[in-house]
């Protein structure tokens, strides 16, 4: 990235989002591990276990509306992971109306190796740049998440 492209918000917005685009499927990549026994998970069924596992049980609706997916979407992502036994469903303790997604087991165990294996990566990646590229990172972070929370 040369100043001149980063020098307007345009050209700086344009390389951001290459760069974060790239580096969002390299990461995809190294979630999943070839020749291990495990479900091969789609992006929207990894991230709906991801954000069970993260923020505990919630309702299907709850889980579409982190996702910012569509509830009937939502409903073939949990029957995909229903069916591999990573989430289990419950009625809902004060309304038998609603049931209550939970993190089986397994499927906390599939989030944390992907974790792993990311973070193994993107640190190897890392250690390759000059402690002051690091040091931009770390100063860079916070900002980065604030972008990706608006």
């Amino acid at each position: 990235m040369t100043s001149s492209q980063t020098r307007s918000d345009a050209g700086l917005a344009t390389t951001l989002r290459i760069s974060v685009s790239r580096l969002a499927r390299r990461l995809r990549v190294e979630r999943t591990a070839s020749g291990l026994a495990e479900p091969v998970l789609s992006d929207t069924q990894f991230a709906a276990l991801a954000t069970l596992e993260r923020h505990g049980p919630m309702s299907p609706g709850e889980l579409a509306g982190h996702e910012r997916v569509q509830p009937p979407s939502m409903t073939r992502v949990i029957a995909a992971l229903e069916a591999w036994q990573l989430v289990t469903r419950e009625a809902h303790a004060s309304d038998r109306r609603q049931v209550v997604l939970t993190v089986t087991p397994q499927g906390r165990d599939l989030v944390a190796r992907a974790r792993r294996r990311r973070d193994a990566w993107l640190a190897k990646r890392l250690t390759e740049l000059t402690p002051q590229e690091r040091a931009t990172l770390r100063a860079a972070a916070p900002i980065l998440e604030k972008l990706s929370q608006a």
